[in-house]
């Protein structure tokens, strides 16, 4: 199993295969058409998602107020969440302790509406009728938190921007 290798606390292992399999299964049967897609989806991509997509989902989520449905993953999913992208949302009363990083998969994928990527590159599939926006935002990994917190600002501007696109044409 993929999650043992990515998340720090093991005995939460089976609370969080239980919620990654939840996600995934939702996502298919909504890419099936056995569910309905209540709200718009959208899917945050990077690299690792340690830093830039766990950033913009966490601002999204307390943003949209379940409006709109937010997922992320990485192409190379990292072993936890970078410290610094913990403690610049922590400083916002964002709390990501319950936050892994996700492989992306083609379920989740596909059940997404917007996708955004964040420097996963060619490793950042293509499916047609989707609609994709690619924020250039530097990596936060191993840096300092100033530097975090400038990616932090600019992630918050452009979430806040996309949930209210996506939320006044669906209300």
């Amino acid at each position: 199993m993929y999650l043992h290798r990515t998340v720090r606390l093991q005995t939460h292992l089976p609370a969080l295969t239980e919620n990654f399999a939840t996600e995934r299964l939702t996502a298919l049967a909504q890419v099936e058409g056995t569910i309905d897609k209540p709200v718009p989806a959208v899917l945050f991509l990077c690299a690792y998602n340690a830093g830039r997509s766990q950033l913009a989902t966490a601002l999204a989520d307390r943003y949209a107020q379940g409006r709109v449905h937010v997922r992320c993953a990485g192409s190379h999913p990292a072993n936890g969440l970078d410290r610094n992208v913990v403690e610049a949302l922590g400083e916002w009363g964002v709390d990501v302790s319950r936050a892994y990083p996700k492989p992306l998969t083609s379920d989740v994928l596909g059940a997404s509406d917007v996708i955004v990527t964040m420097g996963c590159g060619d490793a950042c599939p293509v499916l047609a009728g989707k609609r994709y926006l690619d924020w250039d935002i530097p990596d936060p990994a191993g840096r300092d938190l100033p530097f975090v917190r400038t990616v932090r600002n600019d992630i918050d501007a452009r979430v806040r921007a996309l949930i209210d696109e996506l939320t006044l044409t669906t209300s």
